[in-house]
């Protein structure tokens, strides 16, 4: 009941965040009905309707994502003093936004229940009614159970992932943030007043802030960008030694599962990317703070350092995807007839809610972390710093993630189909 009325009395904008949970949502599960509709009209094919299905998976993930995304950044999962007065604990704040996100997800599984229905012209004649008889097997009974089974997989997954997005010691961070935003203004007013007050202020603000600074410190670059380019060069190495073959295998070929060996190449570079996404922005934080910088170029390599573990996962997400798609257009051009026979209707619709759910996750990452920021900028603003400081380091960020992440996705998708076109 508390979910419902938080989501009743919310932010427009947040609203509109939980309405595109249940629109990625209603994708899954139409997606998911009409491997179900391929299974019911060739049974005699049961590995292509599992591959089908199995392919799935990408959608799913990405809108899973994407409602993990949008529950950290629930302005009821950011306010703890709010919720302890309506008796609603640390430890049930992950059941709240579990809650809120099953909701909006089964509102999209019954928006997907309901658009398959029409197109199958088993609902009242409306436009485009019985558009797609013939593609979903309208002419097979529905089994009730398996569209129940499938059509709640979504939900329960998203609702899972935001639990485990908004759990004890993840949120803290961001209050953190705040708290260390804060304590900087505190210490500069202190100077203000008097300089006894300075070094107790000083010892207070590293106190109260080290938990922001500890959980984006040195592990992401020390740990996960050397298992991430490992993962990735063993990706590449195993789609190259599994692609070896008398004659270049065709998309349909490797798409179709007929390659596991090239598809397990790619979700390792997939994985590697992922892990890699952290200590990859941090790297760009430090190498735009070395030698002597200056005011810019300073303030944003350390804010790249400090959230590197809130935008690089998200930037390592879309590194992937995007990587995805140069690699699929290279291997369309190598074999164009091939490929437009693969790509029809449902694989692009799959693909571009792989694609819009990684770009919003990312938006939804950096929007979160700009909130975070905000106590900080709000502090150097009273210090007296231009605000053609803070947009001139935000520039210089955009600039330097875009150009090392834009060139490790064309890299990546160029080896990754190196392989298959040679």
């Amino acid at each position: 009941m508390l979910a419902l009325r938080l989501a009743r009395g919310g932010h427009p904008l947040t609203l509109l965040r939980r309405l595109l949970v249940a629109c990625a949502t209603a994708v899954v599960g139409f997606l998911l009905l009409a491997a179900l509709s391929h299974a019911l009209a060739h049974p005699q094919q049961p590995g292509t309707s599992l591959v089908q299905l199995v392919w799935c998976l990408a959608p799913l993930a990405a809108a899973v994502q994407f409602a993990a995304a949008v529950a950290r950044t629930d302005p009821g999962s950011r306010s703890p003093s709010a919720l302890d007065a309506a008796g609603v604990g640390p430890a049930r704040i992950p059941l709240l936004a579990a809650a809120s996100t099953a909701m909006s997800s089964l509102l999209g599984s019954a928006v997907a229940l309901v658009i398959y229905l029409h197109l199958r012209g088993q609902l009242a004649s409306l436009p485009f009614d019985g558009a797609a008889v013939k593609l979903l097997a309208a002419d097979h009974p529905l089994p009730v159970a398996a569209t129940l089974v499938l059509l709640c997989v979504p939900p329960l997954v998203a609702a899972g992932a935001a639990a485990l997005a908004t759990r004890p010691g993840v949120l803290p961070a961001i209050a953190g943030a705040a708290a260390g935003g804060g304590t900087h203004a505190r210490t500069a007013e202190s100077g203000a007043h008097g300089e006894a007050e300075a070094p107790r202020a000083r010892a207070a603000g590293d106190r109260e802030a080290q938990p922001f600074r500890v959980l984006p410190g040195a592990l992401p670059a020390s740990v996960t960008l050397p298992w991430g380019a490992a993962f990735i060069a063993a990706g590449l190495a195993t789609e190259t030694y599994a692609s070896r073959s008398p004659k270049p295998l065709s998309l349909s070929a490797v798409l179709s599962n007929s390659a596991p060996g090239v598809l397990g190449g790619w979700l390792l570079t997939v994985l590697g990317l992922v892990l890699a996404g952290p200590g990859l922005t941090q790297l760009c934080g430090r190498l735009l703070a070395v030698g002597r910088p200056g005011a810019v170029r300073l303030l944003a390599g350390r804010v790249l350092q400090q959230e590197a573990a809130r935008i690089g996962q998200p930037l390592g997400v879309l590194c992937a995807v995007a990587g995805g798609g140069v690699a699929a257009s290279e291997l369309y051009g190598a074999s164009p007839q091939d490929g437009a026979r693969m790509f029809g209707p449902l694989t692009l619709l799959g693909a571009a809610l792989v694609v819009l759910c990684v770009t919003a996750s990312a938006l939804t990452a950096a929007a979160e972390s700009r909130a975070a920021r905000r106590p900080a900028n709000e502090a150097l603003a009273k210090l007296g710093a231009p605000r053609r400081l803070l947009r001139g380091a935000a520039a210089l960020r955009a600039v330097v993630v875009c150009v090392v992440f834009g060139a490790l996705t064309w890299g990546v998708g160029q080896l990754a189909a190196l392989p298959l076109t040679s």
